[in-house]
């Protein structure tokens, strides 16, 4: 039996994603959409065309906005279909996704409305988030079709007032919602930490805060890939287009790490200075997370954990997912990418930056710049950041110690040189 799937691009169908009989699943284009004078191409890895994409062409790019490992496994077992099954999955919970796209049966309309938002009380969100963890993404629930990405146990919401609401059906969220639940301690306060640590010293990254309810904390993070505001009787969310750099190279999620088949550091710079309208810009920024994830001690920093905002513009997204993982002593401290060569963080040295250099074409004294840039900023402003747990002290003085070692070796390097 052929299913399909209509692809909509904010009140537009954008094409359709089709499996046949045999469970190939395929993508075309629709001529209305390659009409538009405005369409844009969904992904770096699915040009505007009028040939049909085979599985093997799109398969990376609609499993990545799909939940990953044992995440997509619950759910598959709630829903009753496949873990393996993505065409079935984007049909039960496709409605809100990463970016700008939303999934619906062929025929059905995406029309949300403000009664597609239901307000939890103070009594629903806490049992909500304690369900999270066998019932991930809410799956199952009644009108309920969120996707997110990734690993961890969250929730897409939107947010008004003050008051929290469950999006329904297609309905756009405005924020992703993550309690502490998870094997490693105080998970979200070391997220937390990190990302206002970027803030105050200029990196571009996803807002986000501690918050409580009951016994439980989350952390709160405002969507970049959405635009919205408050208005008195209407709600107005746009969504922002957006990819990760797994999906815009064509590599499956269970290939992110470098190791498995997941993209270089190489690869992510191509990938920018192809595709950005500013490659200028973004280079230098993508340079400063590398720099930054080093730092702090982040060895996750996979090919699914940066992205392509489709503005008027093609830009690199703020950063997020920032986490010291190295605070985690059963954590491997093999990085996700290599670095200069080098997969072990604790074995870097400013001559693997300088091979970086080399791979990525920038000068080595620029990269040496923005290193000991980066390590000053950090270092005057770590104590500006507020501290809201122990656990969060404890990074603080790991990344300050990162700091200080490396910024003593780079100088003992350049005199050595002299």
């Amino acid at each position: 039996m052929v299913k399909t799937l209509d692809v909509y691009f904010h009140e537009k169908i954008v094409g359709q994603l089709i499996q046949d009989s045999h469970g190939d699943v395929t993508f075309t284009y629709s001529s209305s959409w390659l009409d538009d004078p405005d369409a844009i191409r969904i992904s770096c890895s699915l040009p505007l065309q009028k040939e049909i994409f085979t599985r093997k062409q799109c398969h990376a790019f609609f499993e990545g906005i799909l939940p990953e490992e044992n995440q997509r496994k619950i759910i598959a077992r709630n829903l009753g279909i496949s873990a393996n099954n993505d065409f079935s999955m984007l049909e039960k919970i496709g409605g809100e996704c990463a970016g700008a796209l939303s999934f619906m049966p062929a025929g059905e309309k995406s029309n949300p409305s403000i009664d597609d938002y239901y307000e939890l009380s103070s009594m629903e969100l806490p049992n909500i988030l304690r369900e999270l963890p066998t019932r991930p993404l809410l799956a199952g629930e009644k009108n309920v079709r969120l996707s997110l990405a990734g690993v961890q146990d969250k929730l897409a919401v939107y947010i008004k007032d003050n008051k929290i609401y469950l999006p329904l059906n297609s309905a756009p969220s405005t924020h992703i919602l993550k309690p502490d639940f998870t094997i490693y301690e105080d998970v979200i306060f070391n997220e937390a930490f990190c990302l206002k640590l970027a803030k105050k010293i200029g990196l571009s990254v996803a807002e986000a805060d501690i918050k409580k309810i009951d016994d439980i904390n989350y952390l709160l993070i405002k969507r970049y890939d959405r635009i919205f505001s408050d208005g008195e009787e209407e709600i107005k969310i746009y969504r922002i287009h957006q990819e990760d750099f797994c999906q815009a190279l064509g590599i499956r999620s269970i290939n992110k790490y470098q190791n498995e088949g997941g993209p270089s550091l190489k690869q992510c710079f191509d990938l920018i200075r192809r595709e950005s309208s500013v490659p200028v810009i973004d280079l230098e920024k993508m340079l400063n997370a590398v720099i930054f994830n080093y730092l702090i001690g982040n060895c996750d920093a996979h090919g699914k954990n940066f992205s392509l905002l489709y503005l008027e513009e093609l830009r690199l997204a703020p950063l997020y997912d920032l986490i010291c993982t190295l605070y985690y002593e059963d954590l491997d401290k093999k990085m996700a990418m290599k670095l200069g060569g080098e997969y072990q963080t604790n074995n870097i040295r400013i001559e693997n930056f300088y091979k970086l250099a080399d791979e990525i074409g920038f000068a080595k004294p620029e990269v040496r710049r923005c290193i000991l840039e980066l390590i000053d900023k950090i270092l005057s402003l770590l104590s500006a950041v507020e501290v809201q747990h122990p656990s969060q002290e404890k990074v603080a003085g790991l990344i300050k110690t990162r700091c200080l070692n490396f910024v003593a070796h780079v100088r003992d390097n350049v005199n050595h040189s002299k």
